[in-house]
């Protein structure tokens, strides 16, 4: 099963086609997930390598992201930057299972150390 190393973020219903939403990470960087118009899902973080526009608020095409300050173009599946411009935002796994949408847990959470000897894990 899926559960151990993957993030259950809810169900595909809660992104439009052609849209994102965003998922805030706690001690890392906001993760924009993205529904093509073609049913397709992809996770990015929220920040294009140029500005650090907000991904997540740009035109989605094809399996491609528009940032909407500067009109850069950002590959949704490999996460760099098209055409002219260079640059690279990272991607985050993600699948979809039974309608509903999984991120890889050890790329969204950070593991937190405990104290030497306290046995303390991640919650």
């Amino acid at each position: 099963m899926m559960f151990g190393d993957w993030l259950d973020i809810g169900p595909v219903t809660q992104i439009e086609a052609g849209t994102a939403r965003t998922l805030p990470v706690q001690g890392g960087e906001e993760i924009a997930v993205f529904h093509t118009m073609r049913g397709e899902f992809f996770a990015l973080v929220n920040a294009c390598p140029h500005r650090k526009g907000p991904l997540s608020q740009g035109i989605v095409h094809g399996d491609v992201v528009t940032c909407p300050l500067h009109n850069w173009t950002i590959s949704l599946r490999s996460g760099n930057a098209l055409g002219s411009d260079e640059g690279c935002v990272p991607s985050i796994p993600l699948k979809v299972d039974a309608g509903r949408i999984y991120l890889k847990r050890s790329a969204v959470v950070a593991p937190r150390a405990g104290p030497a000897g306290t046995g303390a894990r991640a919650a």
